[in-house]
């Protein structure tokens, strides 16, 4: 017997609120992950001159200090980006 549209091997049917809801759970964990790998690579560049075993005193506040400030920054645009697209949607 074939599996209609939306159908699974069980016959259960495809709840699309839970697809989305799903989809949207995989877009937050990649949208995290970039952030992380892009503050990682921009810190490490800017703040370890040369890599070593350990950080010494001065490279991890200057990680510190880049991770807050990109994460501010990261901050300020989602906020501008989602007010945006408000203000967008509410224009439609």
């Amino acid at each position: 017997m074939a599996a209609g549209a939306g159908d699974f091997g069980s016959g259960a049917r495809l709840d699309p609120g839970v697809l989305m809801e799903q989809v949207k759970v995989q877009i937050a964990v990649a949208n995290a992950q970039e952030l992380l790998q892009r503050m990682t690579d921009k810190c490490f560049r800017k703040c370890i001159g040369k890599p070593g075993s350990s950080l010494d005193n001065s490279e991890q506040k200057c990680i510190a200090m880049c991770m807050d400030r990109y994460m501010d920054a990261w901050n300020t645009v989602s906020r501008a980006y989602n007010s945006r697209l408000q203000r967008e949607r509410a224009n439609m």
